[in-house]
């Protein structure tokens, strides 16, 4: 997120920030996003959505809503939601 702000992590206004300030901007930068991708088309929204290579701009296999998360475990999660499990 410093990065995005162009500040240093020694700097002082960087220095000054706490974690609820982070989290405000990250909010704020996520929200910012989805209003962006909600200005598009059907198509363009897809091809935004695409996961891209950082150097040429080749669309990758995978758009980045589709990658599945190894360590994420549905049954586990249905079991505590109070729903059924898969089997």
């Amino acid at each position: 997120m410093l990065k995005q702000f162009g500040a240093l992590p020694t700097e002082e206004r960087a220095r000054m920030m706490k974690g609820r300030d982070y989290l405000w901007c990250l909010t704020n930068i996520l929200l910012d996003r989805e209003e962006d991708l909600g200005r598009l088309c059907l198509g363009c929204r897809s091809r935004a959505l695409e996961e891209r290579c950082p150097v040429c701009g080749q669309a990758t296999r995978q758009r980045a809503e589709e990658r599945d998360n190894a360590a994420f475990d549905l049954d586990r999660f249905l079991e505590l939601k109070g729903g059924t499990q898969l089997a």
